[in-house]
């Protein structure tokens, strides 16, 4: 039962991805303060038909930009999570519960003057970017501090049972990294009080001590915008929806590292392409793009109109 005088919001929350070959990128708007947000704004049942109509009206008028691809992604209702959110958008007496969608676009081209921003993702998620190797800041900044929280838990069962959550998030004493597991890595870390938002939300009574893991954004849009890359990372694997980032034509190269920006490391280049040939998601245009010092390369299309209707399988990503 709610408390008296308070009423419930359903929100409506966009992560908007786009992709390059140097950094995937998440579409953020201004918040007062230091922190961005995700587009969001409240579901109005008087003017907006679904859902996603509400959602798509509240994208354009704060970020500038229209939707194109979009999938409802996952409903946020934590209690807690809506004091900064509810200040931003004079609902101070609300219970939000925010429905949160993924938008895909293959243009990061910069909304108009006043709309949104591209960021790149891996400033909220620096841990998450394996590209060039195993981020030196988890075992320098982020596994000891997560240790000594761990050590903290009052009875030894629960010691052992946040070890093994470390471990199994992180990839530690026997496990395997997992690129999936971006939302359980970030919830370690809020409820642990190494992130900004944990102090910010009461977690902790002081800031976290340390360096700074990665960018805060208002609310729970970072944990929405984690939940959102898991989503996405495990989906390349089974449908071919890192179509929906590329451009309409494209070398192979681009695509591996579109592919390799998503999932945060390296990929094997002749295993990538043997699998990709087996897809037949791909074919030659005949047209070549020039590269300065380099040797010529084919551009190629996805070949969206022969595989429609036709049961579609994801994207090999097999580790260099």
């Amino acid at each position: 039962m709610l408390p008296a005088g308070q009423s419930i919001v359903v929100g409506l929350n966009a992560v908007i991805l786009a992709a390059d070959t140097e950094q995937p990128q998440v579409l953020i708007v201004p918040h007062p303060g230091s922190d961005v947000a995700l587009p969001f704004g409240p579901f109005n049942p008087a003017e907006h038909r679904t859902f996603e109509i509400g959602l798509r009206r509240w994208v354009a008028e704060q970020a500038r930009f229209q939707l194109g691809y979009v999938e409802q992604l996952y409903t946020f209702g934590d209690r807690g999570r809506e004091a900064p959110v509810a200040a931003m958008s004079g609902l101070e007496n609300s219970r939000i519960i925010s429905i949160g969608y993924l938008g895909l676009t293959p243009v990061a081209a910069p909304p108009p003057e006043g709309g949104g921003q591209w960021r790149g993702w891996y400033r909220f998620f620096p841990w998450e970017d394996w590209r060039s190797g195993k981020p030196d800041m988890i075992e320098t900044d982020i596994v000891p501090r997560l240790r000594a929280w761990a050590d903290e838990a009052g009875a030894p069962g629960s010691r052992a049972a946040r070890h093994d959550r470390l471990n199994h998030a992180f990839g530690l004493k026997g496990a395997s990294w997992y690129e999936g597991h971006v939302l359980d890595r970030f919830e370690l870390l809020y409820e642990a009080g190494l992130v900004d938002e944990a102090a910010r939300d009461g977690q902790i009574d002081r800031p976290p001590s340390g360096p700074a893991l990665g960018q805060a954004m208002a609310s729970d849009h970072r944990r929405i915008l984690a939940t959102a890359i898991s989503r996405l990372r495990g989906k390349i694997k089974y449908r071919p929806v890192v179509f929906e980032l590329m451009p309409e034509r494209f070398t192979l190269s681009a695509l591996q590292q579109v592919v390799e920006g998503i999932v945060g490391y390296r990929l094997h280049k002749q295993n990538f392409r043997r699998a990709l040939d087996r897809t037949g998601f791909v074919e030659g245009t005949g047209q070549m793009e020039a590269k300065t010092g380099g040797r010529p390369a084919e551009l190629f299309r996805y070949r969206r109109e022969a595989l429609a209707g036709l049961p579609a399988l994801g994207l090999a990503t097999p580790r260099l």
